[in-house]
């Protein structure tokens, strides 16, 4: 029988989730509203300013086809990513979970969550290093190979996607380790009892039960890499102008935040419409 919560129950509850609650209003709806706001003013509001309440911010989005090759173009960045980042991650996190033991898992994973530990505008000009013309990995493989190399990968479409993938990967195999972590190994050592091959677990047994880990990890991917706009800016050069690198445009370069947070409203729009398009099929591989 379902218990019944008493008024003492209900306000110690309360007392306990009053400062979730407060975090979320504070940190997410208040900001949240203020940019719907803005993005309904014909101009920003200042001394002396006049403003007024428009759709023409929405208006531009959908009679200007700039924008619109712009989030189809983020949407596919997003969507490579993410599959990049799942077929990468969650083999790793596998060997993590299962293969490997004592301090030699405790040092991969240290290098898995390395990346956290510095800040995210070092790491893409690291990669800006590495990547350039006569740069580390060019000069790395011509001291290897009888032969020069030229990649000169930097202001390239790969070179944002190398400097997301590293940036957005440690989320996958994270969050498919503590799926993983969570399989019994007893239902491993009983499907080979049952003569199941390597291939047969990783996809009736593996593949099912970590995949709600999975899908998290491929959420945490898939959200943020549709507004990028520091990789593709700095990795890109003229190659990188994405949804988020024109979002930015508005609110730092041109001013123009009413159009900034339209533009911003949409895209989140559209993430949380591709997430309920993808929920069945989300559902149905937790299941």
């Amino acid at each position: 029988m379902a218990e019944v919560l008493t008024n003492t129950d209900r306000r110690q509850l309360f007392t306990l989730l009053s400062p979730a609650y407060l975090w979320l209003l504070v940190a997410i709806f208040l900001p949240l509203s203020a940019m719907l706001f803005f993005s309904f003013l014909d101009r920003m509001p200042g001394a002396g300013a006049t403003w007024s309440l428009t759709l023409g911010n929405y208006h531009e989005f959908f009679t200007n086809p700039t924008y619109l090759i712009l989030l189809r173009k983020s949407l596919y960045l997003a969507l490579g990513v993410t599959a990049i980042c799942v077929l990468i991650g969650f083999p790793c996190a596998l060997v993590l979970a299962k293969s490997i033991r004592g301090r030699a898992r405790e040092a991969l994973f240290l290098l898995v969550i390395l990346p956290f530990w510095s800040n995210s505008l070092v790491r893409i000009f690291s990669w800006a290093i590495v990547l350039r013309g006569n740069g580390v990995l060019e000069r790395g493989l011509s001291s290897i190979l009888p032969f020069d190399i030229q990649l000169n990968l930097m202001f390239t479409t790969s070179a944002v996607v190398i400097g997301l993938v590293h940036s957005y990967l440690p989320y996958v195999i994270l969050t498919s380790y503590l799926a993983l972590q969570a399989i019994d190994d007893d239902l491993i050592d009983a499907a080979r009892t049952m003569g199941a091959s390597r291939l047969t677990i990783l996809r009736r047994l593996l593949l099912p039960l970590a995949a709600p880990g999975l899908i998290a990890g491929a959420v945490l991917v898939f959200v943020p890499v549709m507004g990028s706009f520091m990789e593709p800016r700095i990795l890109g050069g003229r190659l990188g102008t994405y949804y988020g690198t024109v979002i930015e445009d508005q609110f730092v370069a041109v001013y123009n935040w009413p159009l900034g947070a339209a533009l911003s409203f949409v895209l989140l729009a559209v993430v949380l419409l591709i997430l309920a398009l993808a929920s069945p099929a989300l559902k149905r591989a937790r299941t």
